[in-house]
């Protein structure tokens, strides 16, 4: 499947665009206000996947980083924290190794991608934002050329082709 995804500045241009396409047989969907939203066409949004990420992996690394801290204390013997007791040192040691697995799920997890943002999802996502429209045709290459021609007449903001690669796994 292969997707095609023009910017328009205005109703009145992602409107002619439309019906340009929809003369030749050619489906397409509108986003924008008024139209669909990009949450309703399946835009996926950075930031939460990324805070999905991150708690996904903060449920296996803060436990695993509690035991790991733990045995580390019990192992090694170390009394980091004369005021804790022998019991409350392993404890602490835990709490730390815990704290170091949630720190660990920020940044493998997706805080990165949290803080920076990632793809092409979010330009397009400001764009919305900013009261423009897209206009977008998913279809087979011979589709996706034929409506790259006729929006190219229509002088969009910016035009861009995807491809979705399929997997042999």
């Amino acid at each position: 499947m292969n997707y095609l995804v023009a910017v328009f500045p205005d109703r009145i241009k992602v409107e002619e665009a439309y019906t340009a396409l929809e003369k030749s047989a050619i489906n397409s969907t509108i986003l924008g206000k008024g139209y669909k939203s990009a949450d309703e066409f399946g835009l996926i949004d950075p930031k939460e996947s990324a805070r999905k990420q991150a708690r996904l992996m903060a449920f296996w690394l803060v436990p695993f980083g509690f035991f790991a801290g733990f045995t580390f204390s019990l192992i090694t013997g170390l009394d980091t924290f004369a005021w804790a007791g022998e019991i409350g040192n392993h404890v602490v040691g835990g709490l730390l190794g815990a704290a170091s697995g949630a720190l660990g799920s920020v940044f493998v997890g997706g805080g990165v991608g949290l803080l920076v943002g990632g793809g092409d999802a979010l330009p397009y996502r400001n764009r919305l934002n900013a009261g423009k429209y897209l206009i977008v045709v998913q279809g087979s290459e011979s589709v996706t050329r034929n409506a790259t021609r006729i929006l190219r007449q229509l002088e969009p903001e910016n035009i861009q082709g995807y491809a979705e690669e399929i997997s042999n796994q």
